[in-house]
This record gives structure tokens, sequence and C-alpha cells, in this order.
């Protein structure tokens, strides 16, 4: 079962990509005990799991540590702060929302994305997208001496603010990062769940940072590990919601998705295949997913080395990529239950074989 309150923990950290390292110490504090940690200057976090043995094959456990967001790009006259996205924004979703500005020394400082009210608009800008570089950050100051003496200046990182609330009645999580912080939380979930199983591969977390900006951090990952396969565990992109139900793959609720292809990766057919018929055999509900577009960490693990074989296990989120995010606990437990189907049942013959 997935652990709500270090989910919650996780995912309400501050840390868009380079600036992990609140995530990184919070997951070091969930994690203790469960193997040994190492970090490296990316701010990538390793946790090697106890009886670590070379004679049998490795596999590591990807998840993302940061999040989208912003960060400060200039300071205006009248204290408003333009800024620039980090990672992949829709500008429709920025405008009239709070956010936490961090200072160098971790001070938070909470503001709101300006958005000008319908009475000044023209009957042009009503119809149009505004573009990021119109946009800025309201933060209560009206100089930029106001702004400076606060600790906010040009570069520092900007958070969507987003607390994770639970809703017991229907299971569903709502909150921000889920991209990807439910992987790294279901990651030690299932280091918890198989601390005491005598496994026949040795398992490596890699909580990776960077992704959201060209799965910087993975490349790094793959490198120190040198794993024999990789799982990426992804906050997926949600599309119950918007697509006719003949197309929907990534719905929530109904497992986490298996996705055979996406715009930098067609993933090893042997392996997932693999999984497939082990979520058939436990009776674990997945689903199946085909991708034009997007990316994930996978990209980066499964051409590493001399090609690591991988597959992702796909979280469904709603409204991935802005301030709320929308996943259900069913998810989170099912794709803790294929993890361990997976992993208990790997050896080196399985792994030759992919």
């Amino acid at each position: 079962m997935g652990n709500l309150s270090r989910i919650q923990r996780i995912c309400d950290a501050n840390g868009i990509s380079g600036f992990e390292d609140e995530v990184v110490a919070t997951i070091r504090n969930e994690a203790e005990g469960l193997g040994t940690f190492q970090e490296d200057s990316l701010r990538n976090l390793y946790l090697y799991g106890h009886g670590q043995d070379t004679n049998i094959p490795t596999v590591l456990l990807d998840a993302h540590t940061d999040e989208v967001g912003f960060m400060v790009k200039a300071i205006r006259d009248n204290g408003m702060l333009e800024f620039i996205p980090i990672g992949g924004w829709v500008t429709t979703n920025i405008p009239a929302h709070r956010v936490r500005v961090q200072t160098a020394t971790g001070k938070v400082v909470t503001g709101i994305i300006g958005s000008k009210p319908p009475h000044y608009m023209s009957e042009a800008e009503r119809k149009s997208t505004p573009e990021i570089s119109s946009l800025f950050i309201d933060i209560g100051c009206s100089s930029r001496d106001e702004v400076l003496a606060l600790g906010v200046d040009i570069a520092s990182p900007v958070i969507p603010e987003a607390q994770c609330i639970y809703n017991e009645e229907n299971g569903l999580l709502f909150g921000k990062a889920f991209d990807c912080r439910l992987g790294c939380s279901t990651i030690i979930d299932v280091l918890e769940d198989l601390k005491d199983e005598n496994l026949k591969v040795n398992l490596v977390a890699g909580f990776a940072s960077q992704e959201e900006v060209g799965c910087r951090g993975a490349q790094l990952t793959a490198r120190k590990v040198k794993p024999d396969v990789a799982i990426c565990f992804e906050g997926s992109p949600a599309d119950d919601t918007f697509l006719p139900a003949y197309q929907q793959q990534t719905k929530v609720g109904k497992g986490p998705m298996l996705r055979f292809i996406d715009s930098r990766m067609i993933t090893n057919p042997r392996f997932q295949q693999f999984a497939l018929e082990m979520a058939q055999k436990e009776g674990i509900p997945v689903q199946k997913g085909v991708r034009d577009g997007g990316a994930t960490n996978a990209s980066a693990l499964h051409l590493a080395e001399q090609g690591i074989p991988t597959i992702v296990i796909g979280i469904p989120v709603r409204y991935a990529h802005t301030h709320w995010g929308v996943s259900s606990m069913v998810d989170i437990d099912a794709s803790i239950a294929l993890a361990r189907a997976i992993l208990t049942n790997l050896d080196k013959a399985v792994i030759d074989a992919f």
C-alpha cells in the first residue's frame, strides 16, 4: 500500500529542476534504513539496497525528483518579477496562481502570478493567449529595493504553490509535482516491501534530477549504476478527461500505464511482455499506452552503456505540468504490486532473454 503521509511530504517539498535539495533531503529521511545513500554533484540521489551481490544482475529503479516551475529573470522598477519557465508549461495554465519564490537562504516568499482583469483588456487581448514574457509575479513589493530586501533576486527559483490533499471518499490525491514525486514515493514503498525478500537481483534506486529539462540526471545515474535493466516510474499525463473512451490509455483509477513508445523511446518488447505477463498472473490492472509525444528518463537509460532494457510504469496524473494534478491511490498501489511481481520473478536467465 502507498504511504499517504509520505506522498504528501515528498510532493509538498520545493524542488524545481536544478534545485532539488529539499526533495533529496526528504527522500533521505523517508528511506532511512533501507540501504546505503550516495549523491553526485548534479544532486542525483542513489540508494543501494542491502546485500548487494556482484554475482547477480542489478535493477535500477528510477524516478525523477524535480518539478516544473519558473526562475526570476528580471525585477521591474515597480517590484514585479519577470520570469522564465523551467520545464514544459502551457501559457494559459500559468496566470492567477500562487507561487513560492525561494531565496538563497531557503526562505520562501509567497507570490501571485499577475493576471490582467477583463475590465482592462481589449477585445483582441481577450481572444489571444498571453506571451510568458508579458507575465509577472507579484510578491507584494512596490520597488526593486523592497524585492531585494526580502532576499529575492535574479535567478531565484519559483515553485508552484499547492499542498497535497487526499479525498478519502474517492481515494484521489490533489497536489503538485505528482510528476514524478509519486514515483519517488512508490520506489521507497517497493524497497520497504521487498527488504526481507531473497531476491535474485540487486536493487538500486536512482532519484534523478533535472528530468524536466532534458533527462539530464538520468544520464549520470545510468553511467554510475550500470544496471542490467531499469524500471522508470513516471507520473504519466492522464487522458481520460479529454479523449473519447476508445482512445483513452491512461485513465485515473485503472492501474499504471505501460507505454510501448513515445517520442524518444521504443520500449524493449521482451521486457514489456514480461511485465504484462506478471500483471496478468497477479491480477494487477494495467493500461497499454502508445504515445507519439512526451518522453521520460527511460529515453536516457535505454541508450546508456551497451543498451539497458527499460520499461516505464506510468502512474496516471491528470493535468500534469500545472499547479494541480489529480491521481489515485488505487494506481499507486497497483504500481507497487506490479513492481513487486516483476522484481520477485527476475533473475539472470530472464534478463538475458531481454
